[in-house]
């Protein structure tokens, strides 16, 4: 019996993912120690988990680096891979939204050339244009967007929302809501094939610890 193989995204995520699949009998003792390694082996269940950054979890899963990965929505929706998204697995809940002074709630469908600043150019895309036909121009930005329209860089930003806690302090709103977002079970369309019972299996554990639907 192969290995199958499992992409975690590094943080919060990996370790709600790893509290699950203790739950459902696989060995992540080794993970839950401090140490700087980036690949675990369960010899007994025959399962292999490495620990990468989340933008890069559905890039390994879909060229067959890893066959499972577990990974926020918000990433999916920025990559656009090719594989198969199989379960939302209900935590990591929080929302991608368009945010900004408070002033502009309501009006941004009346400015031509919104400056919008995002970490998720894509989504912020595809949103603005594709779903309300706004051109936009978009800026991509890898650190605190909060700051973008607090100096003029932009109007607004499209970022995720947990408690909104840092968007208050730094005098901004929600404006708009883009969609809802939680991790997500994506598996590699090859590996779905191939080892369809023993993934399907872990897929169904899942969803008994979850409460979510398959």
């Amino acid at each position: 019996m192969r290995y199958l193989t499992v992409a975690l995204a590094k943080g919060r995520l990996a370790e709600l993912a790893m509290d699950i699949f203790t739950q459902i009998g696989m060995d992540c003792a080794e993970m839950k120690e401090k140490t700087r390694k980036l690949i675990f082996t369960d010899e007994a269940n025959k399962m292999k988990f490495i620990l990468v950054k989340a933008s890069d979890v559905p890039t390994y899963v879909e060229y067959g680096a890893a066959d499972i990965g577990i990974v926020g929505k918000d990433t999916l929706l920025e990559e656009s891979r090719n594989l198969y998204e199989m379960v939302d697995l209900g935590f990591g809940k929080c929302k991608m939204a368009v945010c900004g002074p408070a002033a502009l709630k309501g009006k941004l469908d009346t400015i031509t050339n919104l400056r919008v600043a995002s970490k998720y150019p894509h989504i912020a895309l595809k949103y603005f244009q594709d779903d309300k036909g706004q051109t936009i121009d978009i800026i991509k930005l890898n650190g605190s967007v909060e700051l973008a329209p607090l100096v003029g860089l932009s109007d607004v930003i499209v970022d995720i929302v947990e408690t909104g806690k840092t968007l208050k302090e730094n005098g901004l709103d929600v404006l708009e809501d883009v969609c809802p977002l939680s991790a997500r079970f994506v598996v590699n369309k090859v590996s779905m094939k191939m080892e369809k019972e023993r993934i399907m299996h872990i897929v169904e554990e899942f969803t008994k610890l979850t409460g979510v639907e398959a």
